[in-house]
Order: C-alpha cells, then structure tokens, then sequence
C-alpha cells in the first residue's frame, strides 16, 4: 500500500533569472568546447606533430575525464559544498583552457584537456540542479527551457565558431575564447547562488565507489570511442576494456547499493518517473546523436561542405530549438507533459525520414525544413522529459538524479555515436559490393563511363595508361560516394525507428505534479 503523498513547496531565488544567465553560460562553455574542438584537430595535429590516433585523445581525454565525474557531482556538491565545487570547477575548467592554448607538445595538451575535463564534468549537471532549485516547481519548465538554449544551441555553434577561429586567429584561441565567458560565469554564480539549507557534508568517503566507477566508466567509454577503429572484438584490449567496464559497472551497483554512505545514490532510481525517465533518455540520446554526429560528417565528406558552410546548415535547426524550447517551457504545466514528447517524437521522426531521401546532389535548401522540424521537435521531447524525470524527487535527492539521468542520457548517446559509426562503415561496404556487382567490366554502361572518364584524363595532358588508372580511381570513388550515401539513408530511417520508440515507453510515466505545480512524492 502507497505512503501518503508528500507535498515539497519552494519559492524559487530571489534572482533566479540571473542565476539562469549564470548557469547557462557554464554550461554553454562546456558544450561548444565539446564541438569545438573537432573542427581544429587537423590544424593541431600539423603543428603538433602528430598522427591521427596521437590528436584523438585530446577529444578521448577530455570525454573519459567528464564522464566520470558527471554522476559524482552530487557527492562532491556535498564534500564541498555546492556553490564552491560549482566556482572551482569553471574556474578549473577556465584556468586549463588557456593552459591547453598555450601548450607547445602533445603531451601537455592532453594533460591539460583531461583536467578540463575533470572540470567540465560538473559544469552541465550542477547547472541543471541550481536551476530547478532556483525557480519554483511550477516554473520548472521554464528553467530546463532555458538550460536547454545552451545545451542544444552550444553543438551547432560550435563547428561556425571553430572553424571562423581556426582560420582567422588559429587553434589556441578555440580554447582562450573560453576565458571571459568563464570569469564572467564565475563572478555571477559567486554573487548569486548560495548553498541549499538542506546541504549535508557526508560523514565518509565512499573511496572504493569511486575506483570502481573510474575503472568501469573509463573502461566502457574508451571501448565506444575506440572499438570501430580497433574492429571492436578483434582486438584483445577492447575485449579485456570490455571485460573490465562489464565486471566493474556490476561491483559498483552492489557497492553503491549495500553502502551507508554511498558516492553515487542509485536508489533515486526507485521512483519510477526517474527510471521511466532515464530510460527513455538513454532512448533519445541514441536516436539524437545518430543524427547529430553522422549530419555534419556526411555535409563535409559528401557534400564537400566546409566547417563554416556545415554550420551555417544546421543553424536554423538550432534556432528553432531555442524558440521551441521557449515555448514549451511555458506550456509544460498546462499540457499532458506525455501529449508534448509524443509530438516532439513524431515531428523528429519525420525529419530523419525525410532526410534518409539526400542524395550526393543535395544542396543547402534540402536540409532546411527538416532540420527545422528536428529542432521543433528537440525541444518539445527535451523540456517535458526532464521535467517529468525529477519530478518525484526531493530537494536533497535532486543532485544525484540529475547527476544519474545527464550520465546516462551521455552513455546513450556514446553507445549511439559508436553503434553508428559501426553501422556507416559497415553499410558503405555492404552497398559498394552491390554497387559494383551492375558494374562489370563487360557492362556497356561501364565501360562507356570508363572511356569518357579517360578522354577526359588524356584532354588534361595525361597520358593512355595514367589517363585509364586515373579513370578506374574516379569511377571508384563515386562507387564509394554513392554507397555512403545510401549507408547515411538507412542510418537516419534507424534513427526515426529509434525516436518513436519513445511513444510506447511514455505509457509508463504517471503524472506527478498536482495542478499548482507542486512536486508530489510517490512512494
């Protein structure tokens, strides 16, 4: 039988809308330095002196340091006290940003990165926690609305503002831009935001929770990251990595679970708005990130689009974000919070659809109205979900559940990134073989574009036998180019498939909020 409802009110700060400046502005720096940084590697790897795999850890560094970190931050809020864990991390966050600028090898450059990362951990997650706490629950739409301005917007600015910077001032300045916008952010949260009065420092430190969370996160990530490069399972350290995150993710649920003093409260999952939550954004991160980390790559690669033309492209998606998230922060408390995602679903699912017909001729104007409905549709599922999520937690538990629910919508979205890039290698190879089988060399098609192809070579001044290798060259490029995009096809008709999952899952949620808007707790 059911305890009988608790009833939690808050008012919300006196400057809550400052403070959503503040917080939005951490957060935003951790975003875009998240893209950012792509868009710079050939540079560093060119003045570094470095290859390929060398460069990547300055993006795995950083990854495998915030992941960690991201479900401790409501333990170490309270080790040592929110305010000054949230200060000291922008201000670790901003001090190794000029510090990744200014290194002159490799090595320092990722040392440099993974204490960023270390940083940058807290930045989304507190950030979230001291915006809930900041405004009242029945304006808890309005506050995650406004936190997702930064944490949608940040990745579309990101790749335009890179590649501006990188070609006009270099790639140090990818990371010295991040300098005023962290003193600023600082300042404001020193002046603005205090320590909750229910904020306890824990009585001991759950040191073993954390070795094992290091070794299995750290573990499992690095597989995500580098799995497709290493042929997954081929490899005997992506096995063992394998093993290791495996075995070390289930000791860390029975230690965190039998622990007094835990450093990673997995009982907020109890409630069933929080694991009904955290699933479906372990869903939508997957389906999200199929499309936001294959789109940019296929408009470079295919469509030979530069880094500023690419970003140019996504950008009204992004701004339909913030105004569909404006909006929907508004009427969240007025609508079945369930109605809003299930038309946020349908409205993302039929721009994957609608993007699964580009084609190698496909230009600007194809990408414009279905990105504009994804990012509709971004923010209609984004606000309500997380809202929905915390609904059910207390103030004291709201640092952990944020904490659990940004880390595993993370993992989703790395389990989407690696399954994807999985699947783009493997059905590039798969159409390319079907492709080349209507191109024997006894085809008349075939060797008709053979020859004009060649007459073209010879008309530039090479001769018969470079002209007819050149030939073949070309021809197997288009083959190549022609099966990606296909492959990229039938990884946005996944990614459809994938978000209207969402729509069955939302029978389990159960309304929570009493018509004031207050945050009833269901045992």
């Amino acid at each position: 039988m059911s305890a009988p409802a608790v009833v939690e009110v808050r008012k919300g700060a006196e400057h809550k809308y400052l403070i959503a400046i503040a917080v939005v502005l951490a957060a935003l720096m951790q975003v875009i330095d998240s893209s950012i940084v792509n868009v710079a590697l050939p540079d560093m790897m060119g003045n570094l002196g470095a290859n390929l795999d060398e460069i990547a850890w300055v993006s795995t560094g950083y990854i495998l340091a915030s992941v960690i970190v991201i479900p401790l931050t409501g333990f170490l809020g309270d080790l040592f006290g929110r305010k000054r864990y949230f200060v000291g991390s922008i201000i670790l966050f901003t001090l190794s940003s000029f510090f990744c600028g200014a290194a002159h090898s490799l090595g320092a450059l990722i040392m440099w990165r993974i204490i960023q990362g270390i940083g940058g951990g807290a930045l989304m997650t507190v950030s979230q926690a001291v915006l809930l706490e900041s405004f009242p629950p029945e304006e808890a739409g309005t506050a995650m609305a406004l936190f997702g301005l930064g944490v949608m917007v940040g990745p579309t600015i990101g790749p335009t503002l890179g590649g501006y910077l990188v070609d006009t001032s270099g790639w140090p300045w990818i990371f010295y831009i991040n300098i005023p916008v962290g003193i600023l952010a600082a300042v404001m949260i020193a002046a603005y935001v205090h320590d909750p009065a229910h904020q306890k420092k824990p009585s001991a430190i759950d040191y073993l929770g954390i070795a094992l969370l290091t070794a299995s996160v750290g573990s499992l990530q690095f597989v995500l990251e580098h799995g497709q490069r290493e042929d997954w399972f081929e490899s005997r350290q992506i096995l063992w990595l394998t093993v290791t995150g495996v075995v070390g993710w289930c000791a860390l649920m029975w230690r965190e679970l039998t622990t007094d003093h835990p450093a990673i409260d997995f009982r907020v999952l109890r409630y069933r708005q929080m694991w009904v939550g955290t699933l479906l954004g372990v869903v939508m991160g997957v389906g999200l990130y199929a499309m936001s980390f294959t789109l940019p790559v296929f408009l470079q690669t295919n469509l030979r689009m530069s880094a500023q033309q690419t970003g140019i492209v996504l950008l009204p998606g992004a701004v339909a974000t913030a105004i569909s998230m404006a909006v929907v922060g508004r009427l969240t408390n007025k609508f079945d919070p369930r109605l809003i995602i299930t038309g946020g679903a349908l409205l993302f699912a039929w721009a994957a659809w609608d993007l699964s017909k580009i084609t190698s001729e496909s230009g600007a104007h194809d990408f414009f109205w279905p990105l504009i409905a994804r990012g509709v549709g971004l923010g209609m599922m984004f606000v309500p979900l997380t809202t929905i999520t915390l609904a059910q937690l207390s103030s004291q538990e709201l640092p952990q559940g944020v904490g659990l629910y940004s880390f595993f919508r993370q993992l989703g979205g790395s389990f989407g990134i690696a399954g994807i890039a999985t699947l783009v290698a493997r059905y590039t190879a798969q159409f390319r073989a079907v492709l080349g089988e209507h191109l024997a060399m006894n085809d008349p098609m075939a060797l008709g574009r053979i020859e004009t192809l060649t007459r073209g070579m010879i008309s530039r001044g090479a001769d018969q036998w470079t002209a007819r290798a050149r030939a073949f060259q070309l021809l197997e490029g288009q083959l190549f180019g022609q099966a990606s995009v296909i492959a990229y096809s039938k990884i946005y008709t996944l990614a459809a498939g994938l978000i209207l999952l969402l729509i069955p899952l939302l029978l389990l949620v159960r309304q929570t909020k009493s018509a004031s808007g207050e945050h009833i707790m269901v045992e």
